[in-house]
């Protein structure tokens, strides 16, 4: 027995699919062939959906299935529930297969600024439909926003201890030295701390172990350091050692982007490592979108380790 239009009305999912399909396609053997269902099927589910409504879908003529005033008015709205269910669909698929979805990554400015941007444009170009979001902080804010998960992920130079975050090791990088190709030092394909006697210094990282290492080298060989200008970032150093205000020294990987007809890189002696680690929170685990950022970034390093390097004193 039908139900009144006052019965709770229960919506069942295939019977709007195939209403629809029937609306569209006229009859029930054309909505069956469409939805890959058998004809008995579509009609049943159609006899469901009428009961449940309390009014009649459709009337004959001659062989087809006319739609009546108040199905076509459901319709309309069947069919704007389907496509916003089709969407959701699509959005589950997509969070499932890492195609679809945002990162947050932080690191600071010399990361984000050099080696990063190849990183992230060649991910991108495999997911086009994740949208990123790169921010450039000091290491310190850096650490706590990936801690606060403020970030997905970040970049960070190694050691760098805090509770908060899991580091995963990337690559090492050695040190160099960036300076004008008119300095009479460029024509070393190796420069030694005692090269650097009496010459004006730009420095990274007061504080940091790296650092810590530098001064080390030049007690170690005895030579008194002349520091002229302390910076924070490796692009800062390499212009002011294009202007000829001094020698940079600092991270090989990072200085790279920034060799050009006026400024060369030649290796420092003795070699200090650059250590740089991929970090997320220990608080939660990776979403798919941050693990499947974290598999790319181990291969491209992995794939681009001999980029990284300097390989002639061409540089």
């Amino acid at each position: 027995m039908r139900k009144s239009a006052n019965s709770a009305f229960t919506l069942n999912l295939k019977s709007l699919e195939c209403f629809r399909a029937t609306v569209d396609q006229g009859t029930a053997s054309a909505a069956a062939k469409h939805l890959r269902l058998t004809q008995p099927a579509v009609s049943r589910l159609l006899r469901v959906l009428e009961e449940a409504a309390g009014f009649e879908l459709f009337y004959r003529r001659k062989g087809r299935l006319i739609a009546t005033d108040e199905a076509l008015r459901f319709y309309k709205e069947v069919d704007i529930a389907l496509d916003s269910i089709e969407r959701v669909s699509q959005l589950v698929k997509n969070l499932r297969n890492t195609e679809f979805g945002e990162l947050k990554i932080v690191s600071p400015p010399s990361f984000s600024e050099g080696i990063l941007s190849g990183v992230v444009s060649s991910f991108i170009a495999k997911y086009p439909n994740v949208h990123v979001s790169l921010n450039s902080e000091s290491a310190e804010i850096a650490r706590d926003m990936v801690a606060l998960r403020a970030a997905d992920c970040g970049f960070i130079k190694l050691p760098a201890e805090h509770p908060g975050i899991d580091c995963r090791p990337l690559i090492s990088s050695g040190t160099v030295c960036a300076l004008r190709r008119s300095h009479r030092l460029a024509s070393k394909e190796t420069i030694k701390v005692t090269d650097l006697d009496n010459e004006p210094l730009i420095l990274l990282g007061k504080g940091r172990a790296s650092r810590q290492s530098l001064d080390d080298a030049f007690v170690a060989s005895g030579v008194s350091m002349k520091v002229r200008i302390e910076t924070h970032t490796v692009g800062a150093a390499c212009a002011l050692a294009r202007n000829g205000s001094g020698i940079a020294i600092i991270s090989e990987m990072l200085s790279l982007p920034y060799a050009d007809r006026q400024v060369v890189l030649r290796r420092f002696s003795p070699n200090i490592p650059h250590r740089y680690a991929f970090t997320t929170s220990t608080n939660a685990p990776m979403t798919r979108v941050t693990q499947r950022f974290y598999d790319h970034c181990r291969d491209y390093f992995a794939g681009n380790a001999r980029r990284f390097k300097l390989h002639s004193k061409a540089r």
